[in-house]
């Protein structure tokens, strides 16, 4: 990591710029809490932020990829494409901490998404890995985040990460990493504390063997679930049938959608997991109302950009 004189670094706005294409994410990280303590940190211990964020990137395994068992997996592909896992974290999740992540992306998710993606924080804790990258023409975080693959399971091609998982599910995608730079300085400091944060910043460890320990400790306190939406049904049919809501065979999209809004609505407690899987396939996703707040950064918008 490139050293930095702690008691001179540019202003935030300046540091940003090359941090990112895109400057609106420049305008409302200047102000940004999580940022100016990213900063301050890797300041204070004599990191320069500018070539950390460029070198580094963050890989955050969900919920999702822990009943999945898709560590592993995970740890197999980032070494075949170049990346090496420099640290893990074991990072309890909730709301909050969702919310936090994706706040300029949210504004246009639906109110059933939110809902289900309260449900999935409650599934397990997650893991989120520091990943270093071999030098080339892009920054590390916005080559992994090329590598790893679209939400949109139409979209992704063999050979990407959420390809290799197979997990083919737009909500449940098991994976999370930022677009760019500027995103890693901003989720830095969502999903470590200062403590956690030197640590991680400081120490020399086997990352990869980390965080097979840590996945293996989360696996033994973690179901494996089936991902298969027919189970799912299934599994909500029965626990409604438990509660005297019978339910017809054959549903429509539309059908199971309204009938899990109805058993919200109405405080049914059924298997959250099955919930979750059936309502991924049949809920919208978003308001349609606009786009989000920050549009996501990709690697052919970094590269027209020039940063």
């Amino acid at each position: 990591m490139t050293a930095v004189d702690r008691g001179t670094h540019p202003p935030l706005r300046l540091l940003l710029h090359p941090l990112t294409p895109s400057a609106a994410k420049v305008d409302a990280y200047a102000e940004d809490t999580y940022v100016q303590e990213t900063v301050e940190h890797l300041v204070r211990l004599g990191i320069e932020p500018g070539g950390f964020a460029r070198e580094h990137s963050l890989l955050l395994l969900k919920p999702d990829a822990m009943v999945a068992r898709a560590v592993e997996p995970t740890l197999d592909w980032l070494g075949e494409n170049g990346f090496q896992v420099v640290d893990a974290h074991r990072l309890a999740v909730n709301r909050h901490l969702v919310r936090a992540i994706w706040y300029f992306a949210w504004n246009i998710a639906s109110a059933e998404r939110r809902r289900l993606a309260d449900l999935l924080v409650g599934m397990s804790d997650a893991l989120v890995l520091v990943v270093r990258g071999t030098d080339g023409e892009l920054p590390v975080p916005v080559r992994l985040t090329a590598a790893k693959g679209p939400t949109d399971p139409s979209k992704r091609v063999p050979g990407e990460l959420r390809y290799v998982l197979g997990r083919h599910n737009f909500l449940l995608n098991l994976v999370h990493s930022p677009d760019d730079p500027a995103d890693v300085l901003r989720e830095f400091s969502i999903f470590f504390d200062e403590r956690t944060r030197a640590r991680l910043l400081t120490r020399s460890v086997d990352g990869a063997a980390v965080a097979a320990e840590l996945a293996r400790e989360i696996y033994a306190e973690t179901p494996a679930r089936s991902f298969d939406r027919a189970e799912a049904m299934g599994q909500v049919r029965r626990g409604l049938a438990d509660v005297g809501v019978p339910v017809a065979p054959g549903l429509s999209d539309a059908d199971c959608a309204r009938l899990l809004n109805e058993a919200w609505d109405a405080g049914y407690e059924l298997d959250p997991w099955s919930v979750l899987v059936l309502g991924s396939y049949v809920l919208p996703m978003r308001t349609g109302s606009g786009p989000q707040t920050l549009p996501p950064v990709t690697a052919a918008t970094w590269l027209e950009v020039g940063t």
